[in-house]
This record gives C-alpha cells, structure tokens and sequence, in this order.
C-alpha cells in the first residue's frame, strides 16, 4: 500500500499513524534505543482507533469514503477480480464512451458480460474517462453488450460507481433521458442472471440504468441515492453546507438501504475502507457475486424477468416498519 491520503475524520488515525513513521525512521537511523515496544503501543492504537472509527462513520463520511480519490475502482476490479478481460467498445450509433466500459471477463471460471463506470485515477485519466460520467454513448454500448449477452446466454455483472450521468449539453442532445430509460429497460428485460454492485458511487438514474438487476450488491461504504448529497441541500436549503444533514435524511448508506429492500446484500470492505487494501476489497466483491451467480444458475428467462419484476415492485415495504 502506498502512500495514503487522509480523510478530515481521519486526522487522529493520521497523528498516530505520522509518529509511527517518524519511530521507524529514527530506528532505521541505528539509534541504540530499542523502540519496538513502543511501535508495537502505537500500531496497536492506530488500529484499534481505524476499526473504532470505521466502525461508526456518518452517512456524509460514508460519502467522503465512497469518493476516495483512492478508491479501487472498474480497472483496479477487472485486474484483482476477473480475468481474461476482452473490451469491448461503441455504441454503433455515435461513438465509444470511456465513462462506461464493458468486455467479456471470467469469474472464478465462469464467463461474464462484464460492464461499469470507470472514474480513473489521475488527473489525466479521470478526464479521459469523463470522471465516470457516462454519455448516451456509454449507456447506449451498454445496452449493446446486455443484448450481446442475452443472445449468447451469458451472466451479466455490473459495476456501478458515478457521481451521475454526465448532465452537459452535449449528452441531452444525443438523447441522454432516452438512453438511461432503455438501459434500465434493458436489464430489465435480460433473460440471464444479472448482479449488479455499487461499489464507490450510485448516483440517480447514471446509476440505476447498470443497477436493474435481481440481485444487487452493495460495499460496506459505498453509497447510493437519487441525488448527491451537495445537490439535495442546495435545494431544499439553497446551500451545500447542509450536505451531512442530507445525507443523514436521504437514507443513502448500504445499512439503510438493504433494510428498504432497494439492495440485498452487504459486502464487506477492510477495516479503513477498500482504498486501504484493494486486493481484499476485489477478492471479497469476487466472492460475493461468484455466489450470486451460482444461486441464479438453472433459473430460465422468464423466473429470471419475473424475480427482477418482484424485487423492484417489493423496494420500501419496509419503510412503516
């Protein structure tokens, strides 16, 4: 693990964390103190206060966490979780959308048709791939690999991590409420098995047009809503700052939201979120759409459209309770 960037509710993790660098140092500069009982003190410390933080964390540092310019994201999960990744790219109408990205992959053995927003990593890569923002293009290629699944009988995996479709000029031009509409109409409609996962980011319909499935999965942190949280307090305060107050009332954290129905199941992350071990974050997300998956074979087209129907129509039962 590299260097870590530091949340603002993470600042005693990090004061801990900057002596513990700081004794090594002094260590690895042959001094004759013997420190390793005092480093052992610290490190002891330093993990029971990330656990005991992790632990108890708001809906708006879920949201920081979900957004963590660390975090592992499609290219990180392709590379730890899948193999045999083959991109597959264009809509066949406009163009090739790097916010969306999707190939044939294999999981454990099993082939998938595998599709996600990818936000990148760097400045460079996060323009090239628009920040995750997906155009109708994207949500159009989409739709094109779900039917290319569907003919060839292939599970389809989504990895679902967007701020939002992009909202530019541009995007509303080339159809984007249209595409959204029949992206979700798509999955809908699969007769294979589908899971999707909100692994960073589930922002609005960007989101729910790769999340339609019967089995949808949720990380420990990540986060899923209808608007971000900036964007709801601007408008029912008319300011940002009451970001953590709307994040706290849109019910957006995987707790909240598997209690609703709107997901089914919780993936755990590392103790300090997935950014702090992405090769545990991927072999946990693995496992749990690996048995997903296997819970979903033999089931014909329409059991598979009809489990897809019930599990929408059933989303908020709970909400009275």
């Amino acid at each position: 693990m590299g260097m870590i960037s530091y949340l603002e509710f993470e600042k005693p993790v990090a004061t801990i964390e900057s002596k513990i660098a700081e004794l090594r140092a002094a260590a690895g500069e042959g001094g004759d103190v013997d420190i390793s009982k005092e480093l052992k003190k610290l490190e002891k410390k330093s993990a029971d206060l990330l656990a005991s933080t992790y632990a108890s964390l708001t809906p708006w540092q879920k949201t920081q966490v979900a957004r963590h310019p660390a975090r592992p994201h499609f290219k990180d999960y392709v590379s730890n979780a899948f193999s045999d990744f083959t991109p597959l790219g264009g809509d066949r109408l406009y163009g090739d959308d790097e916010a969306i990205m999707g190939g044939l992959a294999t999981l454990d053995g099993r082939k998938v048709m595998l599709i996600g927003h990818e936000k990148g990593n760097d400045t460079e890569s996060r323009i090239h791939h628009n920040f995750g923002m997906g155009k109708p293009e994207g949500y159009r290629k989409a739709i094109r690999l779900m039917e290319m699944a569907d003919r060839f009988g292939l599970p389809v995996v989504t990895l679902v991590d967007t701020s939002g479709a992009f909202p530019g000029i541009e995007a509303e031009e080339r159809g984007q409420a249209e595409a959204i509409a029949r992206s979700t109409e798509a999955c809908l409609g699969l007769g294979v098995p589908m899971v999707a996962a909100i692994v960073g980011e589930g922002g609005s319909g960007g989101a729910v047009a790769l999340a339609s499935a019967e089995r949808v999965l949720m990380f420990e942190h990540a986060v899923y809503s209808v608007i971000s949280p900036e964007g709801c307090a601007s408008i029912l305060w008319r300011t940002g700052e009451k970001a953590p107050l709307a994040a706290e009332a849109m019910k957006m954290t995987a707790q909240d939201l598997v209690k609703l129905g709107v997901i089914d199941r919780i993936v755990p992350e590392p103790v300090g979120g997935a950014h702090r071990d992405p090769a545990a974050a991927s072999a946990a997300l693995a496992k749990a759409i690996g048995e997903e998956l296997d819970a979903l074979t033999g089931r014909d087209s329409a059991e598979l459209r009809r489990q897809r129907e019930d599990r929408f129509l059933a989303i908020g039962e709970n909400l009275g309770s």
